[in-house]
């Protein structure tokens, strides 16, 4: 049977509001957002821990939530696992004690709830561990716990919310592979929840982004990374130039057609080759796709900045080099390009030119990488 959750309600906290809809299926679906944006909050709506003001909650065509018709489950009906920051195992029992209570709903027969607690333990390299306190226990040792307690429940739905974020970063990648290995035996659906476009991006197979409250519609996660529609999504996904900008449909007076963008902080108009949407707010470009020139101009005309060098950043692996155009109506830092290169390549460069701080340089921006977007 194909997993489906349906979620689309709304919440007013005053000061704050939620508006979250999408549809999930069988597999990993990513919710990406700032801290304070809505995540963690929209888990605890699904979850019936916090009750919507209005919309509808469907999970395989079972209704939990449904304001018209007054319907609520409490979160005990709801065949939700979920799986918290902290984890949220029993400090005062034993890794033993906390699996069977996830399995007390279940299997009431102790004799079988023991077998399967054994075989459970076994399958999360948890073995030899029974008599052990979540205190006792490593970061990875919890969560692999915790995972365990939540699957004996045998939930139709599994949440995650940040379940690294408590973790120092040698340990993430370990969890990480081993967390992917138990979302692939799932059956059900998975939201997973996080602020880090990496783990949304390894992880999940579609994403959510929300922003101030508001979801934006699922897309593929690549699909997201390569072609975000709106600012949020560009900012979340790691791009780190941006400008106001409009369409550009003139020059000298006289009409040139559609793919031309006028790029407002940047003071310089660009060709994207391709329709400019009516309501585009902003343009986004990658700081690897902004291409330094050391040649002939004449080789490289279109779309072609003149700037000045602000700063030079030596990255472990990269040169970072901050630039502003000589055309910007600010010289506020907000309006700088930042460009990105591998080591040889900047030496390469200085080869040509001095490459200091205050030269000149020029700079080219390809059609196909500048990214439109709406607020």
């Amino acid at each position: 049977m194909t997993m489906s959750l349906y979620v689309d309600i709304e919440k007013d906290f005053r000061s704050f509001h939620l508006s979250t809809r999408f549809e999930a299926g069988q597999g990993v679906m990513g919710i990406l957002g700032a801290s304070g944006c809505g995540k963690s909050m929209t888990l605890r709506c699904v979850a019936g821990v916090v009750k919507p003001d209005r919309g509808k909650i469907e999970l395989d065509g079972v209704t939990w939530f449904d304001s018209e018709r007054g319907i609520d489950l409490p979160p005990q009906k709801r065949r939700v696992g979920l799986l918290f920051q902290n984890y949220a195992l029993f400090p005062n029992m034993t890794v033993e004690k906390n699996l069977m209570a996830g399995l007390r709903t279940v299997e009431k027969d102790k004799k079988k709830a023991r077998a399967v607690v054994a075989e459970m333990m076994e399958r999360f390299c948890l073995t030899g561990l029974e008599r052990h306190r979540p205190s006792q226990l490593s970061g990875g040792q919890q969560q692999r716990a915790a995972l365990a307690r939540i699957l004996l429940t045998k939930p139709g739905l599994l949440m995650l919310d940040e379940p690294f974020s408590a973790l120092d970063g040698y340990l993430r990648w370990k969890l990480e592979m081993e967390l992917m290995d138990i979302l692939r035996g799932f059956s059900g659906t998975t939201l997973f929840v996080s602020h880090s476009r990496d783990e949304i991006y390894r992880i999940c197979d579609r994403v959510c982004v929300m922003d101030n409250g508001k979801s934006t519609p699922v897309a593929p996660v690549k699909t997201m990374f390569e072609e975000p529609k709106t600012l949020a999504a560009c900012m979340l996904s790691g791009c780190k130039n941006y400008s106001g900008a409009e369409a550009d449909v003139k020059k000298n007076g006289e009409e040139r057609g559609d793919g031309w963008v006028w790029a407002k902080d940047w003071g310089v108009s660009l060709n994207c080759r391709r329709r400019v949407p009516e309501n585009i707010t902003h343009i986004g470009v990658r700081s690897h796709y902004i291409h330094l020139i050391s040649g002939d101009l004449r080789k490289d005309t279109q779309n072609v900045m003149e700037c000045r060098i602000r700063r030079i950043v030596e990255d472990v692996f990269n040169m970072v080099v901050m630039v502003s155009s000589v055309n910007a109506v600010s010289d506020s830092p907000n309006a700088w390009l930042r460009l990105e290169m591998p080591k040889e390549q900047w030496e390469a460069y200085k080869e040509i030119a001095s490459g200091k701080v205050g030269d000149r340089i020029r700079v080219r921006i390809d059609p196909q990488d500048i990214l439109l977007l709406t607020s």
